[in-house]
């Protein structure tokens, strides 16, 4: 149907919901994707003055809802659910998420909804997040909580605070806006953009698991030096993946067999993957720790990472060959569980 100059799929229609299924399952069956990622499309964003054209599809599909509003999000909810079963039927450790507005709901609209003003998920674009995050439906969710702390409308203190306490029952990132974050100066110190202040903020809330950056290009770009902070202070080190116990909580077997063979190109450490009984115990990745001789080992230190890799090999770096260092190898299965450590002492 046509709705301020686009086409879009009715979501009240069983056919359509059928067939945006039967793409999702062909993507997760042919590919060895990780997730079906949703951005924030569901009901198309309101286009003032205009209604969205359903009233055929709503007396023929309107299943006794009298309420329009609770009949479109119910729409909704029944192809979020059936996304999830049809990821979940294909391929039990892919997962299924969205990237929803940054406001769920206005305290103007319920008591329990955000200190802010502005459009809302529930009640314009018919997305009602909180079920879905309840009920199982999606496997994580990243809001975009694109505005800046201290917007007036949409305050990004209130609305991250919002999510970490209402959307914890599965995994919360926080979808931050590149651009906005960089332009934007720290009321407190406007020297500086508010970049060191959103992460602080972000990393100071335990329910809060990380955070995407929109848009790419920007963090290539590096505006406002926003790569090289990255870089240099809040990703200095290599992160593991969070874990969904949700989905699969048993870490694979260790891995065997770890050995330093010298080779044409210097010493590389070999390993062989632990024994698998079927694919959600399978080891599809490897974290390699370093340690000093007599430092004590410590896999959640995550300064000791030196690598994380499929293959089952890593070069080690010469020293002068009387240097000793204790290697931890641990596997990572597909849905990030890690297993116990195998150590080798080397000599580099």
């Amino acid at each position: 149907m046509k709705y301020a100059g686009q086409l879009y799929f009715d979501p009240a229609l069983p056919e359509n919901r059928k067939y945006i299924c039967k793409i999702v399952r062909d993507i997760v069956t042919r590919y060895d994707v990780d997730a079906i990622h949703m951005d924030d499309y569901f009901y198309p964003y309101p286009n003032p003055g205009e209604d969205f054209p359903d009233n055929v599809s709503f007396a023929q599909y309107g299943r006794g809802y009298s309420n329009r509003a609770d009949w479109r999000r119910d729409n909704v909810n029944v192809l979020i659910k059936e996304i999830h079963e049809t990821v979940r039927e294909c391929k039990p450790w892919v997962k299924f998420g969205v990237s929803p507005f940054g406001i769920y709901r206005n305290k103007k609209s319920d008591p329990n909804g955000s200190d802010t003003r502005g459009l809302q998920n529930y009640d314009d674009l018919y997305a009602d997040v909180l079920m879905w995050i309840n009920n199982g439906w999606v496997d994580y969710n990243i809001p975009q909580i694109y505005w800046e702390i201290g917007h007036p409308a949409a305050d990004y203190d209130n609305l991250i605070h919002w999510w970490a306490k209402h959307a914890a029952s599965r995994p919360l990132f926080i979808g931050q806006d590149v651009m906005r974050t960089v332009n934007k100066a720290d009321a407190r110190n406007p020297l500086q953009n508010q970049m060191p202040a959103k992460m602080k903020l972000q990393r100071s809330l335990p329910t809060v698991q990380g955070s995407c950056q929109w848009y790419a290009a920007a963090v290539v770009d590096n505006a406002g030096n926003y790569r090289t902070m990255l870089e240099k202070e809040y990703h200095r080190y290599p992160a593991l993946i969070p874990e969904s116990p949700f989905m699969d909580d048993k870490a694979p077997g260790k891995v065997k067999k770890v050995k330093m063979v010298w080779t044409y190109e210097g010493p590389v450490l070999f390993w062989t993957a632990p024994k698998a009984k079927d694919e959600m115990d399978k080891a599809v990745q490897y974290v390699v720790y370093r340690f000093d001789k007599k430092e004590k080992v410590n896999l959640d230190d995550a300064s000791h990472i030196v690598a994380i890799t499929r293959d089952h090999f890593y070069p080690l770096p010469y020293n002068d060959g009387k240097t000793k260092f204790q290697y931890v190898v641990t596997a990572l299965d597909r849905l990030h569980n890690e297993s116990k450590g195998t150590k080798k002492k080397v000599k580099l």
